[in-house]
């Protein structure tokens, strides 16, 4: 097929499909019918020969085509459009949404900040905020849901950019007046207590952790496993169980959550946060806006914690 035989308003009712992820949502968007719509949907079908999207519940999904086309598909028309109007995009009437995958307990440290300096550069734009578990399940950042993650990747992983963001170092804690707070817990102590560990996706948690403990000799006994430093802190605030969490979080929530520190020689961790974004995101002016956005927000609140 070439391209002067493609219609570009077809692509135009594709991309506000896949994005709205529902035909009479794209139709309002678009200013047509959702007739209208669904007949350009159906001779885009035919000339690409792939169903494009196909019903789910009260909505539809894009096929695996349109899928891997979505993204490529909005950059190019944004592109297009900023090169005909001549313009770079402000990012104070942008209406587009930005997705941001971090953990539990960043959201709860840095979510503040991130969201007054968020809606103060982009008044009219929505950001969405998603879990670890969120940003795995969708396909990562090589997928077409989530723009950006705030999370311990590994470095060098094909077609995904990164930039160091802080060292995050955890610390082992447990309730208020457990029988070890505030004494020096021995080896064997330290062997006996029972731990809430923490998996923000499934096989996800502290890394090295357990191989810190297994250097030291020391047998980590799990008692359970949670999706999120918030459920393990307040598991721990009513038990005799411990749990390593990020020691930001703990200094800004223990009152709360009514959990302490240990003063142990437990295994300590420094962990390199980063942030991430996959490169096909790079040149976008918006996304580059969204970026400077948050590592300006991130690092602020770190600096307003340490004050």
């Amino acid at each position: 097929m070439r391209l002067s035989q493609l219609d570009l308003n077809l692509l135009v009712v594709l991309e506000t499909v896949l994005a709205e992820r529902s035909v009479a949502k794209a139709a309002r968007r678009l200013h047509v019918t959702p007739s209208a719509v669904s007949n350009a949907l159906a001779r885009l079908r035919v000339t690409l020969n792939d169903p494009l999207v196909v019903r789910s519940g009260r909505g539809i999904v894009p096929t695996p085509r349109a899928a891997a086309l979505a993204a490529e598909l909005h950059r190019i028309l944004e592109d297009l459009g900023h090169a005909i109007q001549g313009e770079t995009p402000d990012p104070s009437s942008t209406t587009r949404q930005f997705t941001l995958a971090i953990a539990d307990a960043g959201q709860l440290v840095q979510g503040p900040r991130l969201a007054s300096d968020f809606a103060s550069k982009m008044p009219l734009a929505r950001l969405q905020v998603v879990g670890i578990d969120t940003l795995l399940s969708s396909g990562g950042l090589s997928g077409t849901e989530i723009d950006l993650a705030i999370a311990a990747l590994d470095d060098n992983t094909p077609g995904i950019q990164m930039k160091a963001l802080y060292k995050e170092r955890a610390t082992l804690v447990a309730r208020l007046g457990h029988p070890l707070a505030g004494t020096t817990i021995s080896k064997r102590s330290l062997g006996e207590l029972r731990h809430v560990d923490v998996q923000v996706a499934p096989g996800r948690g502290y890394r090295g952790l357990a191989s810190a403990y297994a250097q030291r000799g020391i047998d980590r006994d799990v008692a359970l496993i949670v999706p999120s430093f918030t459920a393990a802190a307040a598991i721990v605030a009513e038990t005799d169980f411990v749990a390593t969490l990020p020691e930001r979080f703990v200094a800004r929530f223990s009152k709360a959550f009514g959990i302490a520190k240990l003063t142990v020689s437990a295994p300590q961790l420094n962990i390199a946060i980063k942030l991430a974004w996959h490169e096909r995101t790079e040149h976008d002016p918006l996304m580059r806006v969204f970026r400077e956005i948050v590592e300006t927000a991130v690092q602020g609140s770190r600096a307003a914690k340490s004050r």
